[in-house]
């Protein structure tokens, strides 16, 4: 008899992501263990997958899974839970996790204090620690990859999110299966519910911790997930999770086919000197146009998280609504305005 459905299920999704971590890793070693049919010892020169571990329900199937697959395509695995620091007894609490993670058999494994600030709320301050402490590790560790455990449920709360912001189809595409310096970070649960990664550790007797943040409403996150969610699916069905994540992947699919048409057409509207030429950005798609007009303000220092739509709109404006306006202030102190025909963005 095989393993429960929920079981297979995450080993499944977990091994399409480490067969396709294999495939872009081109060390001798893994296009060996890629070819073998059978499974291989990991040895130290392996490549090593980490896996970001809260200790509850979706990072701990993940971890389980992470620890059943690699080894038989002969990777190293470990694991990294973040303390934030939030909650009184997270140290302990982490190294519960780290005790957990080890009892898989996952090596290395460690657990990282952070210090959370305040820059954009407590729910992006937090994440922007534990990317920071995600980051780090997988470099002093020489890692080719990190698992996030985030399931459909979280992709479709991202879109919602996303949505609520009003912030374009760029937000409205969610999480990336693959995203980070390098692809680093990896997510093999965004066609999987909450429930089988809940399930999954159930079966297995594996112990996981229910973070209280997730259940408060002093969290915009929180409240969507036990007020926004269910009351959509009160009014409309269910299947909104699973529609919103369907979404999620037609908006990315588009905004990619857009970004890379902007980057093409971003050459064709500059002059001899490099400058935007007003009226080849006026002929242009609204939604290629401010592609290259939110590019090149990034480019010229705009910080890409303080660059919002009204910003990009407020520019394009010099080139569609040009009524003589003088220059408009984006984050980082640049500066755009319109000059003889032609869009200058720099430092002011």
């Amino acid at each position: 008899m095989g393993p429960h459905p929920a079981v297979a299920a995450i080993r499944l999704a977990v091994r399409r992501a480490l067969h396709d971590i294999l495939s872009g890793h081109h060390t001798p070693h893994a296009q060996h263990a890629a070819l073998l049919p059978g499974p291989t010892t990991p040895g130290e020169s392996s490549p090593l997958v980490l896996v970001a571990c809260s200790g509850g329900a979706d990072s701990m199937a993940l971890a389980s899974a992470l620890a059943f697959e690699a080894p038989k395509l002969g990777l190293r695995a470990g694991g990294v839970t973040v303390d934030h620091g939030l909650q009184p007894g997270s140290d302990l609490r982490a190294d519960e996790v780290v005790l957990r993670l080890t009892e898989l058999g996952l090596a290395p494994v460690e657990s990282i204090a952070v210090t959370v600030g305040r820059e954009g709320g407590p729910e992006a301050a937090a994440r922007d620690a534990r990317y920071a402490a995600l980051d780090a590790a997988a470099e002093r560790h020489g890692a080719a990859a990190v698992l996030l455990g985030h399931t459909r449920d979280d992709q479709a709360e991202t879109v919602l999110l996303g949505l609520a912001r009003g912030s374009g189809i760029r937000s409205l595409s969610g999480m990336a299966a693959v995203s980070g310096a390098d692809g680093r970070y990896r997510r093999p649960f965004l066609q999987l519910d909450r429930q089988t990664a809940r399930k999954a550790c159930m079966v297995q007797s594996l112990p996981v911790w229910d973070d209280p943040h997730n259940a408060d409403p002093a969290y915009t996150r929180s409240r969507l997930r036990h007020e926004g969610l269910p009351a959509l699916e009160k009014a409309l069905g269910k299947g909104v999770v699973e529609a919103l994540a369907r979404t999620a992947q037609l908006s990315r699919d588009d905004a990619d086919a857009l970004d890379t048409w902007a980057r093409q057409a971003e050459a064709s509207v500059r002059d001899a000197a490099g400058l935007l030429e007003c009226a080849k950005l006026y002929a242009l798609p609204p939604a290629v146009r401010r592609r290259i007009l939110r590019s090149a303000a990034i480019e010229a220092g705009a910080p890409a998280g303080s660059l919002f739509a009204r910003h990009i709109e407020e520019v394009d404006r010099l080139i569609t609504g040009w009524r003589g306006q003088g220059a408009i202030n984006l984050p980082g102190r640049v500066v755009a305005q319109r000059q003889g025909g032609r869009l200058v963005i720099r430092q002011g």
